[in-house]
């Protein structure tokens, strides 16, 4: 398994681009019930603010470096390069991968309408994909029943590959619940899905590679995501320049 290293309030996995689907394809290979966590500043700040929800995070078999904020952040706290790995590259390298080595997927999450568009699209691309099932859940507390006859669902449907569609922290929580239950790699991959599908846009080249695909998605929903963004990367910002102030207090020499 690919080692980890702490930033700010997580461990994130370290490696290559290529690494990581290679160790996610293997688990989905053995079906070892486990979850990866595609990690961005939201959910770094998420779990700073709630120790459950790191713990959820830093039990999870891989943790990637989704936001570039945080593949940077290994450079400038560990003076290590790291590989962006984000889940909107993840999600459709990994479906081809498991086109190619006949590893059945699962999508569990999103509205009626995105299983459907999800169903078409992965259909017409991805031809010899084989499609295992997709269920959205009630937008709603499940019961214990339900949670039980969901996971003995797709444990049925014998998929290697489940994509989790809930946004965080809802489905960190779902995974980390399911760990043990269901026989796959579950991977939360949020808003990877509607840009793949086409329900919704992806933030040109530039702007990825410039840390700004935040603001490309304020831009595109500013009255949902103004107040998260700005209490998000607020916070994000202090916590690092914390950081980085008590790591330089540490190195300097005495005397």
């Amino acid at each position: 398994m690919l080692p980890k290293k702490t930033i700010l309030s997580i461990n994130v996995s370290q490696g290559k681009y290529p690494e990581f689907v290679d160790n996610i394809v293997e688990l989905a290979q053995g079906r070892v019930s486990s979850y990866v966590c595609v990690a961005n500043v939201h959910m770094l700040v998420e779990a700073h603010q709630s120790k459950a929800f790191q713990k959820i995070v830093n039990d999870a078999d891989i943790v990637t470096p989704d936001g570039m904020p945080l593949a940077k952040c290994f450079q400038l706290l560990h003076q290590q390069p790291q590989d962006r790995v984000d889940g909107m590259s993840l999600l459709p390298a990994l479906l081809e991968e498991a086109s190619k080595s006949g590893l059945s997927v699962y999508f569990y999450g999103g509205s009626q309408k995105m299983i459907n568009e999800t169903t078409k699209y992965l259909g017409n691309t991805y031809p010899s994909l084989n499609i295992a099932g997709a269920y959205s859940p009630p937008f709603r507390a499940l019961t214990e029943d339900e949670k039980d006859n969901i996971a003995a669902r797709i444990t049925a449907s014998e998929a290697n590959l489940v994509f989790v569609v809930l946004g965080c922290p809802k489905q960190e929580k779902w995974m980390n619940e399911m760990k043990g239950k269901i026989p796959a790699v579950m991977i939360g991959i949020g808003g990877a899905l509607p840009v793949l599908i086409g329900m919704q846009r992806r933030a040109p080249e530039w702007m990825q590679k410039n840390s700004l695909e935040w603001l490309y998605r304020l831009m595109q929903e500013p009255k949902r995501l103004f107040k998260r963004y700005f209490s998000t990367n607020s916070t994000f910002l202090y916590l690092l320049a914390k950081e980085k102030i008590t790591v330089h207090k540490k190195e300097m020499p005495y005397g």
